[in-house]
């Protein structure tokens, strides 16, 4: 759209005076500026929150050169809590219901494990084979040495294999498996019998291919399901999908299935508080039902039959890995578009954007901790 027709746009006051924080200006020069098409965005922004703003963006009526820039600058300023605090009665409304909903219900219950593979993770492999490097990890790289996204997660999985303490022989349970590629990696490089679990059926098909000819089985199950006994259980990526009323629950498994020696490493995005909501955009198209754990929630889930032996922190490591994302997502898109919409592309340019914004800020954390079984004489050393 032409300057002219945005110069016509109206922005209100209190959308100026939320911005002004964050050095962001409406229909501006600078890059991380918002380029506003239609006055409705106000609106449903100021009426509906993070959920009418996001969606204003998939229907084109607004626009940013450097969204991540943009979504940096308002989690550093944190526009999102101004915004809940100046928006409209109905805004406020919404948020209250978010907290009901997340206080109240079991949003991650047993019938409704599936749902979030159904919804997002069977999306189709290619958009993910175009999107992820051949390891197929959508989780976050260790960029510690690395310089592209490829050796990162390779070497994020050899960190992984690493503080588990991986032997030839041993039995891994990776829990929420994804693609195959912790499965594939620790079974190739570190000689172990892998079992992995996944509620995604377009998972399950391709990490049963790639692991084809290796001591690995990739079934489709709920982890409250597992039966058997592993000298090492992780779980990447996966967590966050658990839900805080569920979290008891998920670590008395992993205490029953894992070996009186064992160790367990859980990979997870972090909340650096606790809360009871989610975003309701998120929500909405990317990630249903799920809620990122707090350290305070973790270490009361855990007692007292779980000790911590190393808890890492590289949540700075989530904003090259999610720009990488996008990059091979974009350069790809002409292999894609055949199938995909135009909504969906700009959908996929606001999460990866948006998420890369959050931990640019640090307003996102990654953890690996490192967890053993109370009473059992584990010989564990941090190899950090």
């Amino acid at each position: 759209m032409d300057t002219a027709t945005r110069q016509t746009v109206q922005v209100p006051d209190l959308v100026k005076r939320m911005l002004e924080p964050a050095g962001i200006a409406v229909n501006g020069s600078q890059p991380w500026d918002l380029q506003v098409y239609d006055s409705a965005v106000f609106r449903r922004t100021l009426a509906d929150g993070t959920l009418g703003f996001g969606e204003s963006y998939m229907e084109g009526l607004w626009d940013c050169e450097q969204l991540d820039e943009f979504f940096t600058r308002c989690f550093k300023a944190a526009v999102d809590g101004r915004l809940h605090k100046q928006g409209s009665w109905h805004l406020r409304l919404l948020d209250t219901l978010n907290i009901l909903r997340h206080t109240v219900f079991n949003l991650q219950k047993k019938k409704r494990a599936f749902q979030v593979g159904e919804h997002h993770y069977d999306t189709g492999n290619d958009v993910f084979e175009r999107m992820l490097d051949p390891t197929m990890c959508y989780s976050c790289g260790y960029w510690e040495k690395a310089d592209n996204l490829h050796q990162a997660q390779l070497d994020k999985l050899d960190l992984v294999c690493r503080k588990l303490c991986l032997q030839p022989g041993e039995t891994l349970l990776d829990i929420g498996c994804g693609w195959g590629g912790m499965a594939e990696y620790a079974a190739r490089n570190y000689g172990v019998t892998v079992t992995g679990i996944t509620v995604s059926k377009e998972q399950l098909a391709l990490a049963q291919r790639r692991c084809e000819g290796l001591p690995v089985d990739i079934i489709l199950e709920d982890y409250r399901d597992l039966t058997g006994s592993y000298d090492k259980i992780v779980s990447i990526g996966m967590f966050e999908h658990v839900g805080p009323r569920n979290y008891k629950a998920y670590f008395e498994v992993v205490n029953r299935l894992l070996k009186r020696e064992g160790l367990f490493l859980l990979h997870s995005i972090g909340s650096p508080r606790t809360v009871n909501r989610t975003d309701p955009w998120t929500d909405k198209y990317i990630f249903p039902n799920g809620q990122l754990p707090s350290a305070e929630r973790i270490a009361a889930a855990i007692e007292p039959r779980i000790l911590v032996r190393d808890w890492d922190n590289f949540g700075q490591y989530y904003d090259p890995t999610l720009m990488a994302w996008w990059r091979n997502f974009d350069a790809r898109w002409d292999e894609l578009k055949g199938r995909y919409s135009q909504r969906f592309y700009r959908m996929w340019r606001y999460y990866l954007h948006s998420c890369a914004g959050m931990f640019r800020a640090g307003r996102g954390q990654l953890w690996q901790i490192v967890l053993s079984r109370v009473g059992e004489q584990v010989n564990y050393r941090s190899i950090r």
